[in-house]
């Protein structure tokens, strides 16, 4: 039986390619009072990774290029066992984002590589069947989820999608170094009652803000869980961060909450945008080993927009368009 429902990979209709996008940090990062869960609100930026899948029934296994991209590797057989293909063939990952930083990177790679596998297969894969073959490899980001969405990253499932993003600038300062991702989520986050309460208000005053465009308010919220946070390891820029906000007249200050990045938001619609984009680029270089300008990132057809500003549940289907690059 098993071979009559076995494909192979010669069959493949053609080469395929899938592309997501990464996140600068995120907007608010913690634990919810009401069920004790880690979780996350995204940053989308326009700077991802783009996967490229050939099949080839020759191999038996993924070959991936670069070799270290294990996880896609892993991924992507995933993928084939569950669509009963057999060989392997050879997966190429393109990314603009640096490993380690908080750039969603390894996420983002994963994504595109279930999307590339998919397209070879003539089909499209949807968030949900993502998201349940990222659950056996990895935590994950959200970024298989258009736009911005709260995402219980420890169990890779969605929460709720929010209201779109306005347009944004992060001047993004690298404090030196890489975060383990993985190895930082599996420790103990030691937030009290009190903190997970407020975690929670957050929470729903963020939703609230990106509902209105409350610029202010994304900011000072984003600023609030960055502090929050420094008690889980040491943010030694995030100070002088913060001081430079407030100096420019930026929204705040997002960081990568298990990363090295620590960013100046700064409103597109300022009126004052060059100076201030100017000004945060000088701060940033004061305590950041590097910096770069990332700009945020939103699908605008109807399709992606929520149905509610609510925090209820939603899943789509997405294969967004390539991402530009950022200035560096």
């Amino acid at each position: 039986m098993a071979e009559e429902t076995t494909i192979r990979a010669a069959a493949l209709p053609r080469t395929g390619v899938g592309s997501a996008f990464g996140t600068c940090g995120e907007l608010l990062q913690g634990v919810l009072a009401e069920n004790g869960l880690d979780f996350l609100v995204t940053l989308p930026i326009r700077a991802g990774s783009v996967a490229v899948f050939e099949p080839d029934p020759r191999l038996d296994r993924v070959e991936p290029a670069p070799g270290h991209k294990v996880k896609s590797r892993q991924l992507a057989e995933l993928m084939l066992r569950r669509q009963g293909v057999a060989g392997g063939g050879r997966l190429t990952v393109c990314s603009e984002l640096a490993e380690g930083k908080g750039l969603a990177s390894s996420s983002a790679d994963l994504v595109a590589t279930a999307r590339a596998v998919a397209d070879a297969t003539g089909r499209t894969t949807t968030p949900a069947e993502i998201e349940s073959c990222l659950r056996a490899i990895e935590p994950s980001d959200g970024v298989m989820y258009p736009g911005v969405v709260a995402f219980y990253h420890r169990q890779v499932r969605l929460r709720a999608r929010l209201a779109p993003l306005p347009p944004l600038t992060i001047v993004a300062a690298d404090e030196g170094g890489q975060i383990d991702t993985v190895e930082f989520n599996r420790r103990p986050k030691p937030f009290s009652i009190p903190a997970r309460r407020e975690y929670s208000r957050l929470l729903h005053a963020l939703a609230a803000a990106l509902a209105r465009n409350d610029l202010p308010t994304i900011g000072a919220i984003a600023t609030r869980s960055a502090v929050m946070n420094s008690v889980l390891r040491d943010r030694p820029h995030l100070g002088q961060a913060i001081d430079a906000s407030d100096a420019i007249g930026a929204l705040g200050v997002v960081v990568a909450h298990s990363g090295t990045m620590t960013g100046l938001l700064i409103s597109d619609t300022d009126p004052d945008y060059p100076g201030k984009l100017a000004a945060a680029v000088r701060h940033a270089r004061t305590y950041g080993v590097s910096v770069a300008v990332h700009r945020s990132w939103q699908p605008a057809t109807p399709e992606h927009r929520p149905a509610r500003n609510t925090l209820e549940e939603a899943t789509v289907s997405h294969r967004p368009p390539t991402d530009e690059r950022v200035d560096q």
